[in-house]
């Protein structure tokens, strides 16, 4: 530190230009300590963000993985979700039991609805074309948005969704809010707790059975109608969560709220490898830190279009995702 000083004082009695050079060296570190703190900043809002992505995406690729549907009613139930969460704060007020108990009652809600969703709509149609099934897909996510415009006590109008007061908290050279790290936290948990369900427990071993083949695994005695259930009800269990994560994030609520978020999860799940569960993690986070990235570097502007164009590029460079495998199809 005295050896850089006494350069300084050098360089400054020396030459007129050395004030100069100093004043740029000083320039240029000022703004590269500001672009480190901007880029540290973005990264914890990205890993917030992202997260919500993966709890979402998978629920996506663990339904596609099952019975090979792309349910596009999963961003709707988002919204459902959000909407449990909602009336439980504004009933019982903003604390921390409050908000657990919002994420529990969301939850088991988005399970029902998951699960009504899949008997009443999706099952009627396993043995027919998949067009049938995304189209089917389509008018459920409307009927869900339609049907909750003209429910009294939800309504077409936005709501302000309770939150808890927002506190930063700096831990060395960087700051996060008590929100991001709610976030952040709930989100690894539910992530473990689904790693644990599917790789060590006798209905995850079901649910990778019916993923490897579905025929086979209802020769060996696995009931395939509860274990697709199942997985719509874990799937929806996530979105649900997801859904008050993300109002907590962006505390307002309307009925479209989940279109958007619901879409981009969709690429993160296409972007990890659609049907792999660390596949749609990984995209989460990836999708999340490139969409905040650009939104500190160049502009809010162009955050949509930079998260679909990382869609159309990883479609043309490796059509399978970063963890997908590619499968071969006798015809």
């Amino acid at each position: 530190m005295l050896c850089c000083q006494s350069i300084s004082k050098y360089l400054n009695n020396a030459l007129p230009e050395s004030k100069f050079i100093v004043q740029l060296i000083t320039l240029i570190i000022g703004d590269f300590k500001d672009t480190v703190h901007i880029f540290i900043q973005q990264l914890i809002n990205g890993l917030s963000l992202g997260s919500i992505y993966a709890l979402i995406a998978l629920g996506y690729t663990m339904v596609y993985g099952i019975v090979m549907l792309i349910n596009f009613a999963h961003g709707d139930i988002l919204m459902v979700g959000a909407y449990a969460g909602y009336f439980v704060l504004v009933y019982f007020g903003v604390n921390p039991w409050s908000l657990f108990l919002a994420f529990v009652f969301a939850m088991f809600v988005c399970a029902v609805l998951g699960m009504l969703i899949e008997r009443f709509a999706y099952r009627p149609l396993r043995g027919a074309p998949r067009l049938n099934s995304l189209i089917t897909a389509i008018a459920v996510s409307l009927i869900l948005q339609n049907g909750a415009r003209v429910m009294p006590f939800i309504g077409p109008n936005p709501r302000q969704f309770p939150t808890m007061p927002i506190k930063m908290i700096n831990l060395f050279f960087f700051e996060i809010s008590n929100i991001q790290l709610i976030v952040i936290v709930l989100s690894a948990v539910l992530m473990i707790v689904l790693n644990y369900i599917v790789n060590y427990t006798k209905t995850g071993k079901a649910m990778r059975a019916v993923s490897h083949d579905i025929h086979a695994a209802s020769l060996m005695g696995i009931s395939v109608d509860k274990t697709i259930a199942f997985t719509f009800a874990l799937g929806s269990v996530l979105a649900g969560a997801g859904g008050v994560l993300y109002a907590t994030a962006y505390p307002q609520i309307d009925l479209t709220m989940g279109t958007m978020p619901g879409l981009k999860a969709f690429v993160a799940a296409v972007l990890g490898g659609i049907g792999s569960i660390p596949g749609a993690m990984l995209g989460g986070f990836v999708l999340g830190i490139a969409e905040t990235m650009t939104k500190g570097f160049l502009s809010s502007q162009f955050a949509d279009a930079i998260s679909f164009s990382i869609l159309i590029i990883i479609l043309l460079v490796k059509p399978t995702g970063i963890m997908g495998k590619k499968t071969n199809i006798k015809v």
